[in-house]
């Protein structure tokens, strides 16, 4: 059985195609020696547990599998491919003199197109639409870091780790709209388009006694993913009508050596240096998936010239 199907059957997740981000963790009474969520420290030990550790320097590592789907109109849905994907990251303790102590999150991530019938990795997508065999690009992102992240605002108020009890479990909402320059397109976007336009959204659960345990550094979630978004660009679609929408799920592991076997193996041919995350000093600016392909694509029409060839 491949391994984002048995992770599929393994997580008893409700998952919805359009909805909001939810971190989703069993409700118990409030002890004394919990985590207060109330608090701009809780909020900052609270979410450190739940995206990294609470101690610096501690690489943590996510995975997640699923499918990914095309959408065109006048058409049926279409699976298109498999999805696999891992994030090593990392956090470590930051200080502002006006809101204090905060974390900042480091990490690099792999996201590979799988056969969605036999699970191997994909290397050339027969494109239903154009006829034509592209070379798939797999998604790899270094680095992928956050913000600094406070538990003041601002404004001087102290943020709460917010959520929401529904039947015992503890929720909390989020929705990431993604609308910016296209690192593809060209100089005049602002007066013929080409922003990129996709909505990420995620689910998180875990146990909640866990997650307020002050002498645990580390929560473990399992994790729910949406993506939806436009065609790849090395579909090379051309513009043409339709959008990708991804669904996946997965969970933080204890180990990297959790990870399938498939993906370490990959890593281990193709991208050795994701077994560890950036440095915490890391500066350089993020890259993503349509940066990165940039970057390949544009590798590609450099060959000829340097080698000669016409």
């Amino acid at each position: 059985m491949r391994p984002y199907l048995m992770l599929k059957r393994r997580l008893s997740l409700t998952f919805r195609a359009i909805g909001v981000l939810s971190l989703a963790l069993p409700f118990t009474a409030t002890q004394a020696d919990t985590i207060d969520p109330d608090s701009a420290a809780g909020f900052v030990s609270l979410s450190r547990k739940v995206q990294c550790s609470t101690e610096d320097a501690s690489p943590q590592v996510f995975e997640w599998s699923g499918y990914g789907y095309a959408r065109v109109p006048g058409e049926r849905d279409r699976k298109l491919f498999g999805l696999m994907g891992m994030n090593i990251r990392q956090c470590g303790a930051i200080e502002d003199p006006d809101r204090g102590e905060g974390y900042r999150l480091v990490s690099r991530e792999i996201m590979l197109y799988l056969d969605p019938e036999t699970g191997e990795v994909m290397r050339i997508f027969d494109n239903p639409w154009t006829g034509a065999q592209n070379e798939v690009i797999h998604v790899a992102n270094d680095p992928v870091n956050g913000r600094p992240t406070f538990g003041i605002n601002a404004d001087g108020s102290e943020r709460a780790f917010e959520y929401r009890d529904v039947n015992g479990q503890y929720l909390i909402n989020y929705e990431i709209p993604l609308f910016y320059h296209n690192a593809m397109g060209g100089n005049y976007q602002k007066y013929i388009g080409g922003t990129y336009h996709a909505t990420e959204i995620f689910d998180f659960n875990g146990d909640l006694d866990e997650l307020l345990d002050p002498d645990q550094s580390v929560a473990y979630p399992v994790v729910s993913w949406v993506r939806l978004a436009q065609w790849l660009p090395w579909m090379e679609m051309n513009g043409r009508a339709g959008m990708l929408y991804f669904n996946a799920m997965g969970r933080k592991l204890q180990s990297y050596d959790q990870l399938p076997e498939l993906m370490k193996a990959e890593i281990a041919e193709n991208y050795p240096e994701y077994t560890a995350p950036p440095p915490l000093d890391d500066t350089r600016r993020n890259e993503t998936s349509w940066t990165y392909m940039k970057k390949i694509i544009d590798s590609r029409a450099e060959k000829p010239a340097e080698s000669g060839h016409h």
